[in-house]
C-alpha cells in the first residue's frame, strides 16, 4: 500500500482556544484544554475528545468495510466511547479506550458471524493499532 498523507492545520482564537481545519476539508472544528485542567473550556473538543473519537471512527469505518465484505446484513450500528485519561509515571497520558458499539443483525443466524467481524474490526482498526492505550471491545448485538 502507498502511503497516504493527511494535513491538518491549527490556529490560535484567545485564551485555551484553537481551531482545527484541513485543506482537505470543508468544516473547522474548536479545540481547547478540556475542564478538568486549569482554565480548560466546557463545550468545546478537547484532544481527549479527538483521540477517543479517532479510535471510534476508524472502528466504525473499518467494521462497515469488513462487513461489506463479509456479507453482514445488519439494519443499524452505533458505537459510544469512553477514553480514560490517568497518570502514569508522573505523565498523563490516554490509558484505555472502551468501545460500546451496538448492532441490530437482520438474521439471529448471523450473530457469530457479527461478534467476529466486530472483535476482526477492533482488531484492524489503523488507529486501534497506532497508539499505546489498552482497546476494551463491548458489543451488544440484536436482531430486530
Amino acid at each position: 500500500m502507498e502511503t497516504h498523507t493527511y494535513h491538518v492545520n491549527l490556529n490560535w482564537i484567545a485564551d485555551r482556544i484553537g481551531e482545527v481545519s484541513s485543506p482537505e476539508l470543508l468544516d473547522s472544528i474548536d479545540v481547547a484544554t478540556p475542564p478538568p485542567f486549569p482554565k480548560g473550556v466546557d463545550g468545546v473538543w478537547s484532544p481527549e475528545h479527538f483521540f477517543t473519537a479517532a479510535v471510534n471512527s476508524c472502528f466504525m469505518t473499518t467494521f462497515l468495510a469488513i462487513a461489506e465484505n463479509s456479507k453482514l446484513e445488519f439494519k443499524k450500528f452505533d458505537c459510544r466511547a469512553e477514553g480514560r485519561l490517568g497518570k502514569i509515571d508522573g505523565k498523563y497520558r490516554m490509558t484505555e479506550i472502551v468501545l460500546k458499539p451496538k448492532l441490530v443483525i437482520t438474521n439471529e443466524s448471523d450473530r457469530e458471524k457479527a461478534e467476529r467481524i466486530l472483535i476482526k474490526s477492533e482488531s484492524a482498526c489503523l488507529i486501534s493499532n497506532s497508539v499505546t492505550s489498552s482497546i476494551v471491545l463491548q458489543p451488544e448485538i440484536t436482531t430486530d
